[in-house]
């Protein structure tokens, strides 16, 4: 093991949970992360795993696509999973975390690891030996472009964006009231509650407000839309989306127009982020319009709401299904770089990248992952679907076969199948 060269490039999510899982068994790994040197378009800091867009894991759940994927992702000692349950704050159903914790937790873990060597610096170019390509959404230009040059052809990309977060003590309390969607037993969230005629007049000018230029196009991912792209499809759109007041009724027992949720960002509770709320405003714009929100009107922001472009190469033309580009067996592609989409899932993708790596250094002929998990449905999906209609892909139950009614059941299902594997390849 000590005379096999492994790079991974990048240590975000995907880089950190697939290096550590390879130090963890005995392989010398370097890890490659341009952070802070060069910093990317919107990360702030330099740590290890740091959160841009949301500070949620999503459902926690099992009868949830993504609450079963990330107990398959427990099966194996998920490292990312590790710094979640330790750095996790309150949300309801959800696994949210306070992002600073949560990166220094991933960094300290990394950098103390003896299997693993740190270089901080930004590759342009593919390494020696094995390389793990988890560069992420925001792979430099360099980086691109060499990874053009190896496929021979242009990436596929859209724009992303991240929802601003406002201070804590800077909200009305007045009128804010804190509560979980339909009485989860918690107050997780922070609600700001809209009269019908509050919520128009919000309305109409969030439908008008002036957006920061996109310079390439105007794509944007479905799962991850604007709040004033959202809008302009109608204000119903918002009503019976990231505003929709069921389950949230006001103290007094009436039931608001609409309502903004706040999440708690931070385990000190000092930080709330607005949910739904990613967005191309401008600056300026996204102060006076976000400030019109009841409970809101003194709001002061600590970060605004921004887009990035995302970059992910075409999965079922160029990937194999262990993460290994096609006719180059020892450059392997993980993370959102590979296509699919969402926290939990590059994190997996680095995860089982990791996993069946391990398996072919040993020498073992494997079976790839039960196609009961969700883990292999995702990664079947985006290595098998139709090249013409390719797009990133999260956990969903649509993706799988052999459907049950009772989700439960499937996630049962999922993960007695998934304790037979491990215990076939003693893992």
């Amino acid at each position: 093991m000590e005379q096999i060269k492994i790079n991974v490039i990048g240590a975000g999510l995907a880089g950190s949970e697939c290096a550590y899982y390879l130090a963890r068994k005995g392989y010398k790994v370097d890890l490659y992360e341009q952070r802070p040197v060069k910093k990317s378009p919107a990360h702030e800091t330099g740590l290890f795993g740091e959160l841009v867009c949301s500070n949620s894991l999503k459902n926690k759940n099992l009868d949830n696509a993504c609450g079963l994927l990330k107990e398959e992702m427990r099966q194996f000692n998920s490292l990312i999973l590790e710094a979640a349950s330790h750095s996790e704050v309150p949300a309801g159903n959800a696994l949210s975390v306070d992002r600073t914790l949560f990166g220094e937790y991933i960094t300290e873990k990394i950098k103390s690891h003896p299997n693993i060597t740190i270089h901080i610096e930004e590759v342009t170019d593919i390494k020696d030996g094995i390389t793990i390509l988890a560069t992420g959404p925001l792979t430099s230009e360099a980086m691109a472009n060499t990874l053009q040059g190896i496929l021979g052809e242009d990436f596929l990309s859209f724009y992303d964006a991240a929802a601003p977060i406002v201070e804590a003590s800077s909200i009305n309390m007045d009128i804010a009231y804190k509560k979980s969607r339909y009485d989860q037993g918690d107050d997780s969230y922070i609600n700001c509650p809209f009269t019908e005629e509050e919520f128009m007049r919000f309305y109409n000018e969030l439908v008008n407000g002036e957006r920061a230029h996109l310079h390439d196009f105007e794509q944007v991912f479905e799962a991850c839309m604007p709040i004033e792209v959202i809008a302009r499809r109608g204000e119903k759109t918002l009503r019976y989306g990231p505003m929709k007041p069921k389950g949230l009724r006001k103290p007094d027992g009436t039931s608001p127009y609409a309502v903004v949720q706040l999440r708690q960002d931070n385990v000190t509770g000092t930080l709330y982020n607005i949910v739904g709320f990613q967005t191309n405003l401008k600056y300026g714009e996204q102060k006076r319009i976000f400030q019109m929100i009841p409970g809101l009107e003194n709001a002061n922001f600590v970060r605004y709401g921004l887009m990035h472009r995302n970059t992910y190469i075409c999965a079922p033309k160029y990937l194999n299904k262990d993460f290994s580009l096609k006719g180059h067996e020892n450059i392997y592609v993980v993370g959102q770089l590979s296509g699919v989409e969402g926290y939990v899932e590059s994190t997996m993708a680095g995860l089982v990248c990791a996993i069946y790596l391990d398996l072919k250094l040993r020498g073992i002929k494997f079976d790839y992952l039960p196609n009961t998990t969700m883990a292999e449905c995702i990664i079947n999906y985006i290595t098998m679907c139709s090249v013409k209609d390719f797009g990133p892909m999260n956990a969903n139950f649509g993706i799988m076969p052999n459907m049950l009614k009772d989700r439960m059941a499937m996630a049962e299902r999922s993960l007695g199948d998934l304790r037979e594997w491990k215990k076939k390849y003693d893992l």
